[in-house]
């Protein structure tokens, strides 16, 4: 039997990081908690500390997270780490006391549109292995997605790209890209934990996909925060260890 949580003993917390950054993702979140509140930041599979670990998929990566958590425990996961967090819930809902996602999605449903990721990505991955690392994190950095990003927040992104290695980085995107993802939507109604769902307001494509994933999951809320991106954890930590409380 799952201990039951209480205010002076509260669940711990399980954070997962998004593509190309690592388990440091979260410092600043962890220094805006609690600090009595236990929480883990483990690096997923082909990345910081587990560069080498392999294969670097959906399946290993659900399996490593449940071997090192605690029995029972609050699952938070920022992009890349929301979608191998829905697994982990899928795949042990006793086990998630709260599931917190971070701009992130349930998967692409349309099999073209799939495929045309999992081809994007591919390249992707044969441009990092040509390239290296510091080229990698210019382009990606100055992508859309964070090309808004305050100077702080991309400096940090920088220094977790600096912590992989272009061939783990590489792995990451041919086995754990969106287009490798079974999509999860019609799933999400297994999930009838509380769940609140971040996003940031002038991330557009990530606050729809937020919407759906609000309205698809029996227990949740949305939480937009004002002014930020999609970087969460980098730009705002605050809000985000809020929502995880």
């Amino acid at each position: 039997m799952c201990p039951v949580a209480t205010p002076d003993h509260p669940d711990p917390i399980v954070l997962l990081h998004g593509f190309a950054g690592t388990g440091a993702l979260w410092d600043g979140v962890r220094e805006a908690l609690d600090p009595g509140r236990t929480v883990h930041t483990p690096d997923l599979r082909g990345h910081g500390t587990r560069s080498a670990v392999r294969p670097a998929g959906f399946a290993g990566c659900t399996a490593d997270v449940l071997a090192g958590a605690p029995e029972r425990f609050v699952l938070g996961g920022y992009s890349l780490g929301g979608r191998v967090a829905l697994q982990v819930a899928l795949g042990a809902p006793e086990r998630i006391s709260a599931l917190v996602l971070v701009a992130t999605t349930a998967g692409i449903r349309d099999d073209a549109e799939r495929a045309a990721r999992r081809d994007a990505d591919a390249a992707l991955a044969l441009d990092l292995q040509r390239d290296g690392l510091a080229a990698f994190a210019v382009r990606w950095t100055t992508q859309p997605l964070f090309a808004q990003d305050p100077p702080q927040a991309r400096a940090a992104q920088r220094a977790d790209i600096a912590r992989c290695t272009t061939d783990g980085l590489a792995a990451a995107l041919r086995g754990l890209g969106t287009g490798e993802m079974p999509p999860l939507w019609d799933r999400l109604g297994e999930l009838t934990m509380p769940v609140r769902i971040v996003v940031g307001e002038r991330d557009a494509k990530f606050r729809t996909l937020g919407e759906r994933l609000a309205a698809a999951l029996p227990d949740a809320t949305l939480i937009i925060v004002p002014g930020a991106g999609h970087g969460l954890p980098r730009e705002t930590p605050a809000a985000v260890a809020a929502a995880l409380v």
